[in-house]
C-alpha cells in the first residue's frame, strides 16, 4: 500500500461535555482527493483546525510526510508543506493578487517583509509569484486588489499562495461556499488538476462537486467517521443515506 501523506489516528477533541471529534481516523494518499462530508455541527471544521494546528487534540495523532506533527504550531506545519484555504478568505484584501503571492514566496524563502518597496522591484520574486498565478489562471488579474476579485478568484489566489509555500498537501475548507453554478464548475475543474500537484483533503457541502472529484469520501456525524469509501460505496451505504445524503444519493 502507498504510504499516506497525511494520517490521522484516533483524534479526540472535547469542549467541556461536548466531544467534537470522537476517535477520528482517516488518511490522505498521494494524488487523491479525499472528501470529508457531514451535516452542520458534525465536527468537520474542528477536525481541520486540529490538522492544521490551530487547535490541539486532546488525544490521538496527526502524522504528515512521515512525521508526528501533533506538537507543532500552524507556521511549522505550513513550512513542512501543509497548505490550507479557509471558509473565510485569509488573503490581504488591500494588496494585489501579485503582492499576496509574493508574500508567500518570501515566507517560503524565510526572508523579511520590512523593505517592501525594493521587494516589489525584485524580478525573481515577481517571476516566481506570476508563475503561481499562471498556474491558477489569474495572470490577467494579478495587479487587481484582492478585495475586487470574485469569490472564486480569491479561492484560486489562496491556492496560488499555498503553491508558493511549496505545499505537499492541501486542506480545503468549503471552497465552493458562496459560488454560483458556473463558479463551482470552474473551481471543480481546477481542483481536479490540482490533485496532481498535491493531494487534497476536501471539506465540502456541494455534493455535485464532491461526487465529481472524490476518490474516497469519509462521512463525519457527531464527531465520528461513520463510513469511508468510494463515491459509489458511500452512495449505497444505508447508514450514510439516513444520516446525511438523503436525496443526494
Amino acid at each position: 500500500m502507498v504510504e499516506p501523506v497525511l494520517q490521522i489516528s484516533n483524534l479526540v477533541k472535547n469542549f467541556g461535555a461536548l466531544r467534537a471529534t470522537d476517535g477520528v481516523t482517516l488518511d490522505l494518499r498521494p494524488g487523491e482527493i479525499h472528501a470529508l462530508i457531514g451535516p452542520n455541527g458534525a465536527g468537520k471544521s474542528t477536525l481541520i483546525h486540529q490538522i492544521c494546528g490551530t487547535l490541539r487534540q486532546d488525544s490521538g495523532t496527526v502524522r504528515f510526510a512521515g512525521q508526528d506533527i501533533g506538537s507543532l504550531g500552524v507556521a511549522q506545519r505550513a513550512r513542512l508543506g501543509l497548505g490550507r484555504t479557509f471558509q473565510v478568505s485569509s488573503i490581504a484584501p488591500d494588496f494585489s493578487g501579485l503582492r499576496n503571492v509574493m508574500l508567500a514566496v518570501q515566507a517560503k524563502q524565510g526572508s523579511s517583509f520590512r523593505f517592501f518597496k525594493p521587494v516589489m522591484r525584485d524580478r525573481s520574486l515577481i517571476d516566481t509569484a506570476m508563475a503561481m498565478l499562471e498556474r491558477v489562471g489569474l495572470t490577467a488579474r494579478a495587479r487587481i486588489p484582492a478585495a475586487e476579485l470574485s469569490h472564486g478568484e480569491r479561492r484560486q489566489l489562496e491556492i496560488a499562495m499555498a503553491l508558493a509555500l511549496g505545499s505537499k498537501a492541501f486542506l480545503l475548507d468549503e471552497p465552493m461556499a458562496g459560488m454560483g453554478p458556473e463558479g463551482s464548475k470552474s473551481l471543480t475543474h481546477f481542483l481536479d488538476t490540482l490533485r496532481h500537484e498535491a493531494p487534497i483533503l476536501l471539506v465540502e457541502h456541494d455534493m455535485d462537486a464532491v461526487f465529481a472529484l472524490a476518490d474516497r469520501i469519509s462521512v463525519l456525524v457527531y464527531g465520528r467517521v461513520i463510513a469511508t469509501g468510494t463515491v459509489e460505496e458511500i452512495r449505497r451505504d444505508p447508514t450514510v443515506r439516513t444520516a446525511y445524503l438523503g436525496d443526494h444519493a
